[in-house]
């Protein structure tokens, strides 16, 4: 059982404050009032999700905070400790090879990771410390550029809290959340605090027994006029076991149940720390200058069993993947707002430097026992990108948003073993980007949009073969329009196409490379909010992919359709509610169209009601409890009897059952 140490610590502090009685009575004053308005976009597909949007939803797992995002489908495969598989705009982006995460400016995606390109785990994120989520997809964005083929996601951060919270909650599989967010200092010097225990055993006959521990800290203040200075850092330890994915026939032939395993050994430790300093200066009212310094520390030890006893028939097919880096960079970025010919135009330069250095193991192993290691590298990656943005306004009906960067990587890689990638290898590329906004016209605008991306490769592929490509162009395209043409309603509507050059995919589980050669996608976006009354809201948005390789093979996993629609009712005597609906269509499991990754639909309801300094809150997931499956793959696998070549068959990681969370929240 997980002690909520924090939740202790912010009630003893807060038991005298809120014991005191005020010793005389402060005149009444009227709040100030703020009006925002939302930040202009470039394309009909961006998305910005204010945290009002997001705090009904079932607290606990910060990738649930990415499900707002139209199109973006996430699923979990080992535990709930592993980074999530992420879908977006026709790609298995497994865990983040085409999909860029950020937090506060930080990148959250690895480089040439033990399990995957661009692992891009999100635990350490305390989801009541985001206060808003920016979604751009699309490779059209100057400021982003390695895995942002698909999109990217920014998450960024609170300065403080209007109110400190002490919150525990409880529900179906053992599982516990203890929650503590403190701001002490609200004034000159801005800060927060946050501290974070979990536990989750999840419905599988082998408990997961996962724990997660976060510590969050963070200061902003002014240092002079027109000079501000943010800091923050958070540290993440997390351990878990995990039922795998179970091979489809075995639930069949009753061999093992849907919550089953063949190997419970499997999951894993990891922990990451995160230092970030931002620094703004505006020396004028016409530039802005800002400078990002941050680093990282990172750990992950984990264990799989995907093919059973394919390759081994005695030991069993475990593998064991280590990863221990430093990461670091640093982001700079001077902005210049002038008006020549009388024309408004702002210009950006700026230059991004990342280092990753890993140390990469993957070794065979029965029950977390290591029996010899397969490969065992140094890396050293780093990366060099300047960039140059435009934005123009020649009318009041026309915006101009244009960009170029370039991005030079060095790869360069050292053998602890012998036999296995070795080498020093530099790589360079340019990337173009453009966006036309026209309108408004009756609240309505129009949107195009083009430009050129990748996604890096591993490090150990591109030194095995330097002919290999080690920045696959992205080259996509948009058009879309967004309206409030009908009052209390937002419409977007986009069309978009994206190809990728080459799908080189380096499989971290086998240490091989496997380039899949050029692929095309293409799809359909709609999103809709609507007011309907003064206290409830409805929020909805349905996609339509088509990805294929050139050779006309499926890309497999790639999402077909998905579907969310979500009401919301927040009255005024205390009492919020949300129930939500999330589909997601049929898929190609494999390139031949021949196996299918089964579809799904889920309904849930969240509810919060707050009394005074008292707020309890409960959530019902899979209301109908629909058998549904969380993640699926189409492989070769063998089990004790069957043919040495194995079977060909979907395995899957079976989705929760109905879940219940409720809990009790102290606001003072």
């Amino acid at each position: 059982m997980i002690i909520p140490i924090g939740i202790l610590v912010v009630l003893a502090l807060a038991a005298p404050a809120l014991a005191q009685e005020p010793e005389r009575a402060e005149p009444p004053t009227l709040p100030p009032i703020t009006v925002t308005a939302p930040p202009p976009v470039a394309a009909s597909s961006e998305v910005l999700i204010p945290g009002r949007d997001f705090e009904l939803r079932p607290q606990g797992r910060p990738a649930d905070l990415v499900r707002l995002i139209p199109g973006l489908i996430i699923g979990q495969h080992q535990g709930g400790g592993k980074a999530e598989q992420y879908f977006l705009r026709g790609f298995d982006a497994d865990h983040g090879t085409d999909v860029a995460l950020f937090v506060d400016g930080v990148p959250v995606n690895l480089r040439s990771h033990a399990h995957g390109q661009g692992y891009a785990d999100l635990h350490f994120l305390i989801p009541e410390t985001v206060r808003q989520v920016d979604a751009l997809k699309g490779p059209y964005f100057v400021e982003f550029a390695d895995f942002a083929t698909a999109g990217a996601v920014s998450f960024t951060l609170r300065d403080v809290v209007d109110e400190n919270i002490a919150q525990a909650a409880g529900g179906s599989f053992n599982t516990q959340r203890y929650l503590a967010l403190v701001s002490p200092t609200r004034g000159q010097v801005k800060t927060l605090f946050a501290f974070e225990s979990y536990h989750h055993d999840g419905p599988f006959e082998h408990p997961n027994h996962y724990d997660r521990v976060n510590v969050f800290g963070k200061a902003s203040t002014t240092l002079a006029e027109g000079m501000d200075l943010s800091v923050w850092a958070s540290h993440y330890l997390g351990s878990w076991r995990g039922s795998g994915q179970i091979p489809e026939r075995a639930v069949r032939e009753g061999l093992i149940s849907r919550f089953g395993s063949i190997d419970p050994s499997e999951g894993g430790q990891t922990h990451r720390t995160n230092l970030s300093v931002d620094w703004r200066w505006r020396p004028s009212e016409r530039d802005l200058l800002t400078v990002r310094f941050w680093g990282s520390y990172y750990v992950l030890n984990l264990f799989n069993d995907f093919t059973f006893f394919l390759d081994d028939p005695d030991n069993g097919d475990g593998v064991n993947q280590r990863d221990r880096r430093a990461l670091g960079g640093v982001d700079a970025r001077w902005e210049r707002r002038e008006q020549p010919f009388g024309l408004a135009l702002t210009t950006t330069g700026g230059f991004q430097y990342r280092i990753d250095a890993p140390h990469v193991v993957l070794a065979h192993q029965i029950q977390r026992h290591q029996l010899e290691r397969a490969q065992d590298v140094n890396i050293v990656e780093q990366s060099y990108s300047p960039f140059v943005k435009l934005e123009l306004i020649p009318r009041e009906w026309l915006r101009l948003i244009g960009g170029v960067r370039g991005d030079i990587f060095r790869y360069q890689v050292t053998d602890n073993l012998g036999g296995g990638p070795d080498g020093d290898v530099t790589r360079a590329r340019p990337n173009v980007k453009a966006n036309v906004i026209l309108g408004p016209w009756r609240n309505t605008e129009l949107f195009a949009n083009f430009g050129t991306g990748f996604h890096s490769n591993d490090a150990r592929a591109v030194v095995l073969d330097p002919k290999l490509t080690a920045l696959p162009t992205a080259t996509g395209w948009e058009v879309g329009i967004k309206t409030t043409l009908v009052p209390r309603l937002d419409l977007s509507v986009t069309y978009w196409q994206l190809d990728l050059a080459s799908e080189l995919v380096f499989n971290g589980d086998s240490g091989t490379t496997d380039p899949r050669g050029p692929s095309h996608r293409e799809g359909w976006e709609f999103a809709v909010k609507a007011k309907l009354l003064d206290w409830l809201s409805f929020a909805g948005d349905v996609t339509t992919t088509r990805a294929r390789f050139e050779t006309g093979a499926a890309v497999p996993l790639a999402p077909r359709l998905t579907a969310r629609a979500a009401l919301t009712a927040r009255l005024p005597w205390g009492l919020s509610a949300s129930a939500e609906m999330r589909h997601v269509g049929n898929r190609f499991a494999d390139e031949d169209r021949q196996a299918t990754a089964r579809g799904y639909t889920l309904v849930d309801l969240s509810a919060r009601y707050r009394y005074r300094i008292l707020e309890a809150f409960v959530s019902i997931e899979n209301l109908f409890n629909v058998e549904w499956r969380e993640s699926q793959f189409f492989f070769t696998s063998r089990l004790p009897g069957e043919r040495a070549a194995g079977v060909p068959d979907v395995h899957f990681t079976p989705g929760t059952p109905r879940a219940i969370l409720g809990g009790l929240a102290l606001r003072f």
